[in-house]
């Protein structure tokens, strides 16, 4: 039964609508990352409250935050921490990186070196990190929520690609409508800051294990055969469009099956239908799939691609 995982999202829409206007489709996005236990990329403009979404969005969850600034000097250690030596004692004591935390919020994440972005493979895929040859466990509900800029390209790495298919989902992130950013303008007006959230009664999860029930959940619920075949082939489908250099893995079907049982949860039911596939389709596959350059030319999207496979095949009944 599909309990906690409706209550949970119901608090945690209500409360982060005290802070963030609209988005709700983002928002959405975001749960079903968490519920299937995955990690989310942000690509947004400056300014539409990327990492506004995560800081509030952690503390509703109740749970541990931490922030990066990836620049182009951050090293590996800068991110999963280093031992140093004590004088006192005479041994060797681990000061823990960001990474040691709940909810990581990876602050333009494409300005730092790929031999640092790697630094976060480990973390992102075992939910451990390996630091002097000894492995320490990360906490079980580790989450990476990256944000990057799609607009400035100067000083910039493109991310490696076993690091793009860590991530669960890309959400793209738009301006408000008029009606939102009036809506945001007069809260501003009103005495809203958000540079000062403590200022702003935001009621926590009452429940220490709400997220890991949610997950529970989404783990122990089926779906059918039909659903588990029209996941299959529209993955199948990338590896041979003529506009792609590459098409997904079988990662990408794995994550297409457990956002679709996520989703399903989150909308108040008990099984995936081939509408949860197709609306987590997109924010699944778009940052695993690559263009051939002469489509690039032409203006091909990857998000264009995964529309024109959806329409090529056919829907279970």
């Amino acid at each position: 039964m599909v309990n906690h995982t409706p209550r949970t999202t119901a608090h945690i829409k209500e409360e982060l609508g005290k802070v963030i206007v609209g988005q709700e489709e983002v928002i959405e996005q975001i749960l079903v990352a968490m519920f299937a236990e995955g990690h989310v990329l942000l690509e947004g403009v400056p300014g539409t409250a990327k990492t506004l979404l995560v800081k509030t969005l952690a503390r509703v969850a109740g749970a541990r935050f931490s922030r990066l600034q990836f620049t182009p000097d951050l090293m590996p250690s800068d991110i999963t921490g280093t031992n140093v030596f004590n004088m006192q004692t005479s041994e060797f004591k681990l000061r823990p990186g960001p990474i040691f935390t709940d909810l990581l919020l990876g602050d333009e994440i494409n300005r730092t070196p790929p031999k640092t972005q790697s630094a976060l493979l480990e973390a992102m895929e075992e939910r451990q990190a390996t630091i002097d040859g000894k492995r320490y466990r990360l906490s079980p509900v580790f989450t990476v929520l990256a944000t990057e800029n799609p607009i400035e390209y100067e000083g910039t790495y493109p991310l490696p690609e076993a690091q793009l298919d860590r991530f669960l989902l890309k959400i793209l992130i738009d301006y408000p409508s008029r009606d939102e950013e009036l809506e945001v303008v007069s809260r501003w007006d009103a005495g809203f800051n958000s540079r000062h959230l403590d200022e702003i009664e935001i009621v926590p999860l009452g429940d220490k294990d709400a997220i890991a029930n949610c997950r529970n959940e989404v783990r122990a619920m089926t779906t059918e055969e039909g659903v588990r075949k029209y996941i299959v082939e529209i993955v199948q489908k990338t590896r041979n469009h003529p506009t792609i250099l590459y098409g997904a893995s079988p990662r990408a079907s794995v994550s297409l099956l457990l956002c679709a049982k996520a989703l399903a949860a989150v909308r108040e039911r008990e099984f995936a239908t081939p509408d949860d596939v197709r609306d987590v389709a997109k924010p699944v596959l778009r940052h695993r799939l690559s263009l051939r350059a002469e489509a690039e030319l032409d203006g091909a999207t990857t998000d264009a691609v995964v529309s024109d496979i959806l329409k090529t095949v056919e829907v279970p009944r």
